[in-house]
């Protein structure tokens, strides 16, 4: 659950190690501004109904979004970006880690970022390569076959 404060308080985070600052790319940072316009005028829409819960994320009078809400919501992102409506939040973990992968990010800051204890976890469970994985074959016998 996002809050606007930048303490957390009470369980929200798994482990210690969790317990991390992490830099947002330029581009959350502007989508997060935004975010606080757009609310702060729900606000001013509906005046004494709105529900201070400090959430980032809300309903249109303040009150959180529940797993229904939320997924509806995701899937029209998804859909108006041309993904398809079957893609689920928890992907969007495993997508980060994929293109750092793919960016030419070592496993070692990946799994930092991602805060796990190992790197197995980050490369067993967490990394999907976005392009084929096994052309080494293919390369070999191209440079062997054009010589």
């Amino acid at each position: 659950m996002a809050v606007w404060r930048s303490d957390r308080t009470g369980g929200d985070t798994k482990t210690p190690k969790s317990r991390r600052t992490l830099l947002l790319a330029q581009i959350a940072v502007d989508a997060l501004r935004q975010r606080k316009v757009a609310q702060a005028a729900d606000r001013l829409k509906v005046g004494e109904l709105w529900h201070d819960t400090g959430l980032v994320f809300t309903t249109t009078i303040g009150t959180m979004l529940d797993q229904h809400n939320f997924r509806r919501g995701f899937r029209q992102i998804t859909w108006a970006a041309g993904l398809g409506a079957e893609w689920v939040p928890r992907e969007l973990r495993h997508t980060f880690v994929s293109i750092m992968s793919a960016g030419g990010v070592p496993v070692e800051e990946i799994a930092r970022v991602a805060g796990h204890q190992q790197t197995s976890t980050t490369e067993l469970v967490y990394r999907r390569e976005l392009r084929p994985v096994i052309t080494t074959g293919a390369e070999i016998m191209d440079r062997i076959f054009s010589s």
